[in-house]
């Protein structure tokens, strides 16, 4: 953890650096491209020391696969390959390190560059393999029209803002970023003249960035005061169990829930904040013409918070995994894209036994969720207070479900995870199977899906 944050710190202020004396103006695409790769294979070595060579090994194995694969293959052996060596990888955390949190834990950076390679593969396939129109407006933004050379690729890979914890962004954005091309294409969306500008404006990242490591500083204290005060182990704690009613149980269960959130509030907000740095990360102006530097966030803590929905949750924690998913996955499964994206989200994370009950227990909740809202939402919406109450229901609901599913997630081992759940009635759970069996829902198949997809694809042809 204090390799993490030292890496971080050094990642926040060679950010700087970069963005001050290498800017596309001072320096060339190459020397930039050069000085991040060079940047992050230090840090990734520091950081982790020799397990840093799975992290090299496997991007050297994906380079020649990109190069020597046909292009209609590139994304399923890469897929394959990639997931394959980071599955070995997880493998070696449960005989060699019996369930515990490695002290030097190369998955991590290994989890995101198997984002990143199974990303850049499939944007090649969609770039030199298929037809325009057989793919989505948003497969067609980011198809890759040429394969990328080494150093790019390695710079994509490797570049010290995002190794050591993330976020995975689309290749086309980072080649932008690096060859100065990355706010200006986002300022020319807005019509500056009708604002009164009579040139594009410099939108500056420092207080984008000062804010965020604000929350980092909140979030880092709360983290030291809660998280070790509230160990999720207690609520199956026998003593605990024995003496504490169900509905408390479910309370303390919130309670651990929330006390286990600020590490991950703190490792992806610090993780943003040095892209940020760098001048990654600008995704345009809003309606109140506010430069928004979001586009590499991984959360939006407020509608966590508040989410009414299992869906609404999910969408804004790990934000960029939940793309990534998206993008390999759910929009190219030929069936079940719900049930396949929450098996490849588990087999991603490792292996570990929780992660399976976390990841199965949430395909039934987000169907049932589905269902009633399908079935029941609009009944609510005919006056503010029903409207009202139904939200705050739904927040509630919300919420326990969100804490009965991760709590598997945290506990790691079987034995623990069915106490739990013995301890709770496995409530939830016969809560969804009674939903689905009430109020069934069709799912969408993968022709209504492509069907859609061409229908926006033209729409936004014919703008």
């Amino acid at each position: 953890q204090i390799n993490f944050v030292a890496c971080q710190l050094f990642a926040l202020l060679a950010a700087f650096w970069f963005r001050i004396y290498l800017s596309p103006s001072h320096a060339s695409s190459a020397v930039r491209h050069a000085f991040a790769t060079l940047f992050g294979i230090y840090f990734a070595v520091f950081c982790f020391g020799w397990y840093s060579i799975h992290l090299f090994v496997l991007v050297m194995m994906n380079y020649g696969i990109m190069n020597m694969a046909s292009i209609p293959n590139i994304h399923r052996y890469s897929f394959v390959v990639a997931m394959g060596y980071l599955t070995l990888c997880h493998i070696s955390r449960i005989y060699i390190f019996h369930y515990g949190i490695l002290t030097t834990d190369f998955s991590g950076p290994l989890m995101i560059i198997t984002q990143k390679i199974t990303t850049l593969a499939c944007q090649l396939h969609d770039g030199i393999g298929r037809q325009a129109e057989e793919l989505t407006a948003e497969q067609n933004r980011l198809a890759v029209k040429s394969r990328p050379s080494l150093l790019e690729y390695l710079s994509y890979l490797l570049n010290f803002m995002s190794i050591i914890a993330g976020p995975c962004s689309n290749y086309k954005d980072y080649i932008a970023f690096i060859e100065g091309r990355h706010v200006h294409m986002k300022l020319l969306e807005v019509n500056w003249k009708q604002k009164g500008y009579d040139r594009l404006p410099d939108p500056s990242p420092t207080g984008a960035v000062m804010y965020k490591l604000c929350i980092t500083l909140v979030y880092l204290v709360l983290f030291l005061t809660l998280t070790k005060n509230f160990p999720m182990a207690y609520i199956i704690d026998n003593e605990f169990l024995d003496k504490t009613p169900f509905l408390s149980r479910l309370g303390y269960l919130y309670v651990v829930t929330q006390a286990a959130k600020p590490k991950y509030y703190f490792a992806w907000t610090l993780a943003d904040a040095v892209n940020n740095a760098a001048g990654y990360g600008f995704s345009g102006v809003d309606e109140r013409g506010t430069f928004r530097w979001d586009l590499l966030s991984n959360l939006n803590i407020w509608n966590i918070e508040t989410a009414t929905s299992f869906k609404m949750y999910i969408e804004n924690w790990n934000i960029q995994t939940a793309a990534w998913l998206k993008r390999v996955c759910y929009d190219r499964a030929p069936w079940y894209p719900t049930a396949l994206t929450f098996i490849l989200s588990a087999l991603w994370h490792g292996i570990y036994p929780g992660y399976y009950f976390t990841f199965l227990t949430g395909i039934l909740i987000t169907l049932a969720a589905r269902a009633i809202r399908n079935n029941c939402r609009h009944y609510f919406l005919s006056s503010v207070p029903r409207k009202t109450a139904y939200d705050i229901v739904t927040w509630a609901v919300t919420q326990l479900a969100v804490c009965y599913t991760v709590a598997p997630f945290v506990m790691l081992a079987v034995e623990p995870t069915i106490k739990f759940y013995k301890s709770v009635y496995f409530h939830m759970h016969i809560l969804s199977i009674l939903v689905l069996l009430l109020l069934p829902i069709r799912p969408q198949t993968h022709s209504v899906r492509r069907a859609q997809n061409q229908a926006m694809l033209n729409s936004i042809k014919s703008k």
